[in-house]
This record gives C-alpha cells, structure tokens and sequence, in this order.
C-alpha cells in the first residue's frame, strides 16, 4: 500500500512516521510513504498556498490551484470535472482523503474500506478550511477524526494513516488482535456460532463495540481483585465473559455505538435483566 502526504509542514511526519507499527511496515516493504510539500507547486515567489475567501469572513481559506496540481502530479488529471468523484471501495484503486471537521466522521469501518485501495492520498487543511472544489471535484473522501476543531490535517492524517496500516495483512504480529479490539464486530467470530451471549452481535451497529476490561498480574492489586473467571483455565467461559464485558462497557462509555433501544428491545439479552 502506498500512501502520499500533502502539506505545507512536510517535516511534521518526521516522528510519527518513525515508531511503532508504521515503521515496522515500512520496514517490511508492506507499505511506501511519501510527503510533498504543498508550496513546491505554487507559482509565484511568496510561494502562496491560501487566499481570503470571497465575501470575506475570518482568516484564510486554502486555494485550489496548487491541491489540484499536487494530487494531479500523483495520478494525472482528475478527469471530467462535472462528475463527482467515487469513493475508493477496492474497486477504484486510488483514494484522494481531505482532512477537514467538516467531513465524515472517521470510523474503523471506513479504515477497512480504505485498507482495499492501493493508494491513498491525504491532503492536509489548514488555516479556516479549504476552497470547496477540493472537496466537490478532487477529493473522494472528506473526513474528520472528531467533533473539535484542529489547527490542521498533519495530525489527523497521521491518525488515519496508523489506523489503516494496522489493517495490512502482515502488519500486526498477531492477526487476531484486529478481529478482537474496540470497534469490531462478534459477527467475525470464524466458527460462525452465535449462540448465548453472542446473541449480542445481533444489536450491534457495523461499528461494533469497545474492547472489554483488561486485567494482568498481580491479581490483587491494592485489594483490587482481578476477575476470578479469567485465571480459570476455562477457556469457554473466559470468552462468554469477554464478551459481555465489551458489551457493558460499550453501554457505559460509548452507548451510541448500539443500535436504537427500539431495535434492541426486540432481542433477548442475557444477563441485562
């Protein structure tokens, strides 16, 4: 998978790029990287990357002319200018990702959309925003990592770009580890049961459900006693109380992620009497 990163700070990347999984998979040739810096493709000796917007209002809006000409530099023209631009779906290869709060929320279900592209291209907003054209005529995806306000794209596309990655086959020593973090769904389960408390994948939405509590020794800490269950040796019954702890701690900390509470009273749940 290769990834491009436009922005005006092309030496922001120089440490979130160098740690963890990122620098593993780059190291394993799993995955290319590559920065182009925004005012290389200005044309007059300011090297200008923004403007006021028309009718004026606060601050600066980024222009058009040198994202075009960056992104156009990648993978050619753009094409008929009159056709919006189709989102990668594994089918059309190659992403081109605005980072902005105004876009669609990021989730993990978009980061395994995005994991089927060959390419995907982020482009780093400042300033007040971007000129909507960007986002109308060049741009597959517009996205946000949250409901707040960044002073700019570096760190939100260095968010996507982990995210991603830990998706790449090869990337995660431990393949499993994707199909039991937050955010998966017990649909994935390989044996195809649901059965019990995997009843509970039926009232999950496709963004599934947090991670359930994680415990490691001393079991008593500070008379705080790890759950006896998990020191058992039974290896069914760990996995039933996994699961219904990801479930009440969904519940707790991210009840949005469940579906309506219509929806949810039409299926028995054990143990939520």
């Amino acid at each position: 998978m290769h990834f491009d990163l436009i922005t005006i700070f092309p030496d922001f990347f120089r440490g979130p790029l160098d740690y963890g999984i990122v620098r593993r998979a780059r190291e394993a040739r799993l995955l290319e990287i590559a920065i182009q810096d925004l005012r290389e493709f200005t044309h007059d000796r300011h090297r200008t990357v923004d403007d006021r917007p028309f009718s004026g209002g606060e601050g600066m809006v980024m222009k058009p002319e040198p994202i075009f000409e960056a992104v156009e530099s990648l993978i050619g023209p753009v094409g008929d200018a009159s056709k919006p631009r189709l989102p990668c779906d594994g089918a059309e290869k190659t992403a081109v990702v605005l980072l902005s709060a105004s876009g669609k929320l990021f989730n993990q279900q978009m980061a395994r959309r995005f994991v089927q592209c060959e390419r995907i291209i982020l482009i780093c907003g400042r300033y007040e925003g971007v000129d909507e054209r960007v986002a109308e005529h060049l741009a597959t995806d517009e996205i946000s990592i949250g409901d707040f306000v960044l002073s700019g794209g570096e760190l939100a596309a260095a968010m996507v770009l982990d995210a991603v990655t830990r998706l790449i086959p090869g990337a995660l020593g431990n393949e499993d580890s994707v199909l039991n973090e937050s955010f998966s769904v017990l649909q994935e389960r390989t044996d195809g049961s649901v059965s019990g408390e995997d009843a509970l994948a039926t009232v999950f939405g496709a963004r599934g459900i947090l991670e359930c509590a994680q415990y490691t020794r001393p079991q008593n800490f500070r008379g705080w006693e790890a759950p006896q269950i998990l020191v058992s040796g039974n290896h069914e019954e760990v996995r039933r109380w996994r699961e219904h702890a990801a479930l009440e701690k969904t519940k707790r900390n991210r009840p949005d992620l469940l579906v309506s509470e219509q929806r949810r009273g039409q299926t028995k749940i054990s143990g939520d009497d």
